[in-house]
C-alpha cells in the first residue's frame, strides 16, 4: 500500500458507487471530507477518457455473483483507462475489496491500494489528508456531497445485519447490526433539509430491526415521527423493511403521518413455506399474508415493492407455481426478482446443494416478471383520471419527470409531463425541478405513466 509521503499530492478525484443506495451514503460522506480537503470532486458518471482523475476511487458492491461482477468490470475498466494514461491512480474500496482482498490483490495489481468496508478513515488518510477524530464507520461522519438530485437524499439509519437468511453474505461482510443514535439522524436530516432536501428515504440492511442494539425495542416509528418534524422535509419513505416480526406501529405513523410515503420496500423472497423455511426468513405463508393483509387494510392505497429469488435450492415447479399464484393474487405495485446466486460462506452454501439448473431459473425468472409486468400494467391502468402530488425529478426530452409517493428514485418508474406551451427546458430545470405539483394521470404503460399538470 502507497505510504503518505507528500509527494502525492492528487487535485482532482472521481469515485464510482457500485450496489446499493448504502453504498452511496458512505461515498457521499467520503466525498465530503475530500471535497472539504481542497480535492475537485468529478461527477461519476463521466468517462475516464474525459474525466481524467488524479484518483478513481471505486466504492464496490459483494452481495450477489450480478453484482460483483459489476464491480469487478469497473475495477478492470480502470485499470484499462490507468494503462492509456486517462486514469492517475485506482483505489478500491466497499463490500468486495472487504470480502476478496487477497484474490483482488494479485488479480488486479494496476490497483493502488485497497480498503475494506469499514476503513474510510484510512482512504482520507491515503489521500493526503488529516483525519482528525474520524472514526473507521463513517455513520457518525457529519456532511454530505450529494450525488442525487438536490431534493432527495438516503438517510442510512444502521449498518450491518443480525438476520440469519441462509443465502445472504452481508452479514459476514458487514457484521452485527448497529443502529445510528435517533439524535444524529435528526442532525443529519436537519443539515440535508437546509441543502433543499424534501424526500428522505430511510435505509438499512433492515430498517425495521431499528433501535433494538441501542434503545432494546424496535423504534423505527419513533423515529420518523421525529424525522418528519425536520423543517423543509415533506416525504419519508422506507426501503428495505423484513416482514419477520413487522413493527405494527410503522404502519399506524404511515397511514397517520401525512409527510410518510405510503410506500413500503419489503423483499420478501419467497411465498412457499417449505422454501421460506429452508431461507431462514422466520415466516411462513400465511404470516406472510396477514402482513400483506395488515397492510392493505391499515393504510389504505399502500404501494408495495417487493423482491423474489427464484431457483432457491430445494425449489420444484410445485413451490415456483406456489410463488406465482402468490404474486398474482397479492398484486404488488413493483416487484422485482433475482436468480439464486450461491455465496461461500453462506448458510446455503455450506447445507445445501445448488440444484436448480440456470435454465430453468432464466426460464422462472422470465415467467415471472411477465406475469409482473401485466400485473403492474392493469395496476398502472386504473390510475388513468386520477390527480397526484408528485416531485418533479429532471427534465428530459421536453417533459417533466415526476414521481408520485407510488414511486421511488432509481428502482421504480416515472411520471412523465409535457412541458407547458412556450416553456424552454432551461426554464424548466430553474422553475420546476425539486418542487411539488399535481398532475392528473392521462396515460399507463407498464412501468411509466403519463400526465399533465393539473
Amino acid at each position: 500500500m502507497l505510504e503518505i509521503t507528500g509527494i502525492f499530492s492528487p487535485k482532482r478525484v472521481q469515485l464510482i458507487t457500485m450496489g446499493c443506495s448504502k453504498n452511496r451514503v458512505d461515498s457521499e460522506k467520503l466525498l465530503h471530507k475530500l471535497s472539504g480537503g481542497g480535492l475537485e470532486i468529478i461527477p461519476e458518471e463521466q468517462p475516464y477518457e474525459v474525466s481524467r482523475p488524479d484518483v478513481v476511487i471505486i466504492n464496490t458492491c459483494g452481495f450477489i455473483g450480478d453484482a460483483k461482477k459489476e464491480s469487478i468490470d469497473e475495477i478492470l475498466s480502470a485499470a484499462q483507462a490507468k494503462k492509456a494514461g486517462h486514469v492517475g491512480k485506482i483505489v478500491v474500496c466497499g463490500c468486495l475489496s472487504e470480502r476478496y482482498l487477497k484474490d483482488l490483490e494479485e488479480s488486479v495489481p494496476e490497483v493502488d491500494a485497497f480498503f475494506g468496508a469499514f476503513q474510510w478513515k484510512k482512504v482520507v488518510e491515503w489521500m493526503g489528508l488529516e483525519s482528525g477524530k474520524l472514526s473507521s464507520a463513517p455513520h457518525s461522519w457529519t456532511g454530505r456531497f450529494l450525488t442525487t438530485p438536490s431534493h432527495y437524499a438516503y438517510l442510512k439509519i444502521a449498518d450491518g445485519c443480525n438476520r440469519k437468511c441462509s443465502y445472504c453474505a452481508i452479514p459476514l461482510i458487514k457484521g452485527r447490526f448497529r443502529s445510528v443514535p435517533m439524535a444524529t439522524l435528526e442532525r443529519e436530516a436537519k443539515e440535508l433539509a437546509s441543502k433543499g432536501v424534501r424526500e428522505l428515504i430511510l435505509i438499512a440492511q433492515d430498517t425495521t430491526f431499528y433501535g433494538m442494539d441501542l434503545y432494546g425495542k424496535k423504534m423505527l416509528a419513533p423515529l420518523i415521527e421525529r424525522l418528519s418534524r425536520t423543517e423543509g422535509i415533506e416525504w419519508i419513505r422506507i426501503h428495505y423493511s423484513y416482514p419477520a416480526g413487522f413493527p405494527r406501529d410503522v404502519l399506524r405513523v404511515m397511514a397517520q403521518n401525512p409527510k410518510v410515503c405510503k410506500y413500503l420496500d419489503i423483499p420478501l423472497q419467497h411465498s412457499s413455506s417449505k422454501i421460506l423455511k429452508m431461507m431462514r426468513r422466520g415466516v411462513d405463508r400465511q404470516k406472510t399474508q396477514k402482513l400483506i393483509d395488515d397492510l392493505r387494510t391499515m393504510v389504505p392505497g399502500v404501494a408495495l415493492r417487493t423482491t423474489m429469488i427464484v431457483g432457491h435450492p430445494g425449489e420444484t415447479e410445485e413451490e415456483f407455481c406456489d410463488l406465482l399464484d402468490f404474486v398474482r393474487h397479492n398484486r404488488f405495485e413493483m416487484l422485482g426478482a433475482f436468480t439464486y446466486s450461491e455465496e461461500e460462506g453462506t448458510y446455503d452454501a455450506r447445507n445445501f446443494a445448488d440444484d436448480v439448473p440456470s435454465a430453468v431459473k432464466k426460464r422462472r425468472y422470465g415467467r415471472l416478471m411477465r406475469l409482473q409486468s401485466k400485473i403492474s400494467l392493469e395496476n398502472n391502468l386504473r390510475r388513468i383520471g386520477g390527480v397526484e402530488k408528485v416531485i418533479i425529478d429532471d427534465v428530459r426530452d421536453g417533459y417533466l419527470i415526476c414521481r408520485s409517493q407510488k414511486e421511488s428514485p432509481e428502482v421504480d418508474g416515472t411520471i412523465v409531463v409535457r412541458l407547458p406551451e412556450g416553456c424552454t427546458p432551461d426554464i424548466a430545470r430553474e422553475q420546476f425541478i425539486g418542487k411539488f405539483a399535481a398532475v392528473r394521470i392521462t396515460g399507463a404503460g407498464e412501468y411509466d405513466l403519463e400526465g399533465e399538470l393539473a
